[in-house]
């Protein structure tokens, strides 16, 4: 079991959570009677479900949940340097700095919840940080213009306090994940429809360029591109172990590649003809590979090219990808429907069936639930759900947002069970499945407060008022939904309406960019 000093460092010793994970127990489970889990004591309803620590109503603890996560975050300590600690720590602790560096996707993470937590907040306080996240990190982690893989960020700071990012964390010095340069990428794409800023549209151009001048058309073995690789010389990341060659050949996590081709391509910026190029070299190779053999491959930043392995995140990333390009994409539902269905057979954890539910496993070499892992899962079955009108797996979604809710105590901490406060799975991985679950089941939403779920544009502002909400999107044309439980609306101006008083989701299509919706009253 040498491989076990590559895996998350845990509260109680990795072999032990592995052995009753083996058997299909939870460590809580064993070592509490399943009296407590993490942080809180189980709670169940009259048929003995799991419920959410906070309240039985699912809006109220969803969104208690949410806000304190957020404000852990925003009032982070900083480093000895002066920079803030969760732009060089993956783990949080409370009297000493870990001494890992940063996660290798944990700021596009955040990007990506916290656009999602400003349009539900309209907190201009999210906005800021995602700009100011942003900034340090194009700063600070940028290979040069010279190397074989230019203007592509490096995801892990080697000398922690030094404040730069100038490697990987297993490979080291100069090498870099191509997956999570996409994501950043991608992030990059939306913060400039947020901000208006072309600094941030110049950065996903150059990666964008950079990935589709070395994308292949990959194979069984091969990905379109590695998972990692020298930036500067173009090295593939090899370890030799017991005389075995191990190359960093294969990953599956591209959604985020796809999106920002996407993207890119609908805004006509940079070089169009070759991001629709690399666009379907890239899916043809998904459907024929990934999707067939369900060979998902790596993400996490800290298992070792040696030690391969099949992750829920890089399956499940890809179904919420299909699920929300469904339309020009006949063959969705069967597409998501077998990820669904490996993830839950590959990942599925046992441990908690007395209580009705299932939480989901990380990955083949981690068997251990996880908080995104099990929230993630839970949001694509909702979406799916809504998508499909099959209702079918909603209960069993619920209950795992609901398992998930444990991990985050009364002051923000968002601990994975039994392990580390990890600033990826418990906040910028963590934060987007509630709310995306939210927009595909609005009951899950609060019944007291009025929130845009979801938009198929980007939201620049939002400002929710006692008698008004008025926000500012990047398209002019677009569809809104709001959960609307604080008051009734009226009319809206910049667009029309549909309200159901039943279920307070009001369905806006919009025709300007500036939108107002008046109280009625």
């Amino acid at each position: 079991m040498d491989w076990l000093i590559d895996m998350k460092t845990p509260g109680v010793p990795v072999a032990l959570i592995l052995m009753l994970a083996s058997l299909g127990l939870s460590p809580m489970v064993s070592a509490r009677f399943q009296e407590e889990l993490v942080y809180h004591e189980i709670r169940t309803d009259a048929d003995g479900q799991i419920i959410p620590w906070y309240s039985a109503n699912l809006g109220q603890a969803y969104d208690h949940n949410i806000r304190l996560v957020w404000s852990f975050w925003n009032n982070m300590r900083s480093c000895p340097n002066g920079v803030k600690y969760y732009l060089q720590h993956q783990v949080w602790k409370k009297r000493v700095d870990d001494p890992r560096g940063l996660g290798g996707d944990q700021l596009s993470m955040a990007l990506s919840s916290w656009n999602l937590l400003h349009q539900y907040l309209g907190d201009e306080a999210v906005r800021a940080n995602m700009t100011q996240i942003a900034d340090y990190y194009i700063d600070h982690a940028f290979s040069n213009r010279g190397d074989s893989w230019p203007n592509v960020p490096y995801p892990y700071n080697t000398d922690v306090h030094s404040g730069v990012y100038d490697g990987d964390m297993q490979a080291g010095k100069k090498f870099f994940q191509p997956d999570k340069a996409a994501s950043f990428a991608a992030e990059m794409v939306v913060l400039y429809k947020i901000t208006g800023s072309r600094r941030y549209l110049d950065v996903a151009v150059k990666i964008a360029d950079t990935l589709s001048n070395k994308i292949t058309a990959g194979d069984a073995e091969n990905s379109p591109w590695p998972y990692r690789v020298n930036a500067e010389t173009g090295a593939i990341h090899d370890v030799v172990k017991r005389g075995v060659t191990h190359s960093a050949t294969y990953t599956a996590n591209w959604a985020a590649a796809l999106r920002l081709y996407d993207d890119l391509i609908a805004l006509n910026e940079g070089s169009v003809a070759a991001y629709k190029r690399s666009r379907t070299l890239l899916f043809d190779w998904i459907v024929e590979y990934p999707m067939t053999t369900n060979r998902w491959g790596p993400f996490f930043e800290d298992v070792a090219t040696h030690r391969y392995s099949d992750t829920e995140i890089n399956a499940d990333t890809l179904a919420t990808y299909i699920i929300e390009h469904s339309d020009s994409n006949p063959d969705w539902k069967q597409q998501v429907e077998s990820i669904l269905a490996w993830s839950f057979e590959t990942f599925a954890h046992h441990g908690w069936t007395r209580y009705g539910v299932v939480p989901i496993n990380e990955q083949t070499q981690f068997m251990v639930p996880g908080n995104s892992h099990t929230s993630r899962h839970a949001s694509v079955e909702l979406m799916f759900g809504e998508k499909a009108g099959d209702n079918s797996r909603k209960a069993k979604a619920i209950r795992r947002l609901n398992w998930a809710t444990y991990m985050v105590d009364e002051g923000g901490r968002n601990r994975y069970p039994e392990n580390d406060i990890w600033l990826t799975d418990g906040y910028g991985d963590y934060v987007r499945h509630y709310l995306r679950s939210m927009a595909a089941a609005p009951e899950l939403a609060p019944d007291d407060q009025n929130h845009l779920l979801r938009s198929s544009s980007t939201i620049k502002h939002i400002s929710y008022g006692p008698d008004t909400i008025t926000y500012t999107k990047f398209d002019a044309q677009s569809r809104e939904r709001f959960k609307l439980g604080a008051w009734e609306p009226k009319s809206i101006s910049g667009g029309e309406m549909r309200w159901n008083p039943v279920t307070r989701v009001l369905e806006v299509t919009t025709t300007g960019k500036d939108v107002t919706i008046l109280k009625a009253g």
